[in-house]
């Protein structure tokens, strides 16, 4: 036993914490046998609903999970359950115990906490028509043109506010109907992050569309969950705050979004039968 003890304290800290995090998952699991996971399913290359099975999702984030889970030694059921609207809204009744890619709101903070640090970073990007462009440098450059973007987003607390103040901004339920309306003009921009919104004006066969060179804003995704489920325990959120961290020390997500655009490609050039 002594020897086993001088083994683990001479390797450092990696053995003693895989030990403790066993030990306190292990602990918790009594009352979380299965975390229950979903998210923004129109959010490729992130996350998507894979063709052929509707309630699954793929991408980069679908990778991370099933990685996080095995680490966890806790199952993550991740399916899709809705809109991304839907899935906010089941996260704070705590039918849904786990948000699986989410930016900072205060307002979330009310039903859900958030695992920290992040595990991604990302950029909003302001869409418009090419044939109806406008010079953006700043948020007020937006004020006198109609926008549109999916409901229930958020695009960073500093931008939320200012768009409810002083932009004029349509929700819809599903990107794909505001990517067609920037398409026909009925809008003068769209607001959407650039790596999804790019991936989906591909697959849509959208070619007048255009993202201006300034950004909207730089944030932050984060795993969550729901203060409703009992899965939220002090030694669940340890663990998982240890996962992140020592997958982002091996730049992890890089290799699942590579992963992702593959398959994302690969799957819009799929024959519809198969």
């Amino acid at each position: 036993m002594k020897r086993f003890v001088l083994m683990c304290l001479a390797v450092g800290l990696s053995c003693i914490t895989t030990t403790v995090l066993a030990s306190e998952t292990g602990n918790a699991s009594t009352s979380c046998q299965r975390i229950k996971a979903s998210g923004n399913s129109e959010y490729p290359p992130y996350l998507w609903r894979e063709p052929g099975h509707p309630n699954k999702l793929t991408g980069a984030i679908a990778f991370l999970v099933e990685d996080v889970s095995a680490y966890l030694g806790i199952d993550i059921d991740l399916k899709y359950e809705g809109s991304w609207g839907r899935v906010q809204a089941e996260v704070k009744a705590g039918f849904i115990d786990m948000i699986t890619g989410a930016f900072f709101t205060t307002p979330r903070t009310e039903y859900m906490d958030y695992i920290y640090p992040k595990f991604q970073g990302t950029n909003t990007a302001v869409w418009v028509n090419e044939d109806k462009t406008f010079e953006y440098n700043e948020w007020k450059d937006l004020i006198p043109y109609q926008g549109i973007t999916v409901i229930n987003n958020s695009f960073g607390e500093g931008f939320d506010e200012y768009a409810k103040k002083f932009l004029t901004i349509e929700e819809v339920g599903q990107l794909s109907q505001g990517l067609g309306m920037l398409s026909l003009k009925r809008v003068d921009y769209l607001i959407y992050e650039e790596n999804p919104g790019r991936a989906y004006i591909d697959q849509l066969g959208i070619k007048n569309l255009q993202a201006l060179p300034t950004k909207i804003s730089s944030e932050a995704l984060y795993f969550t969950l729901s203060k409703q489920s009992p899965c939220n325990t002090p030694e669940i959120k340890q663990a998982l705050t240890e996962i992140v961290a020592k997958f982002n020390q091996q730049e992890r997500m890089a290799w699942y979004l590579e992963r992702a655009l593959a398959l994302w490609n690969e799957q819009q050039h799929r024959p519809a039968n198969k």
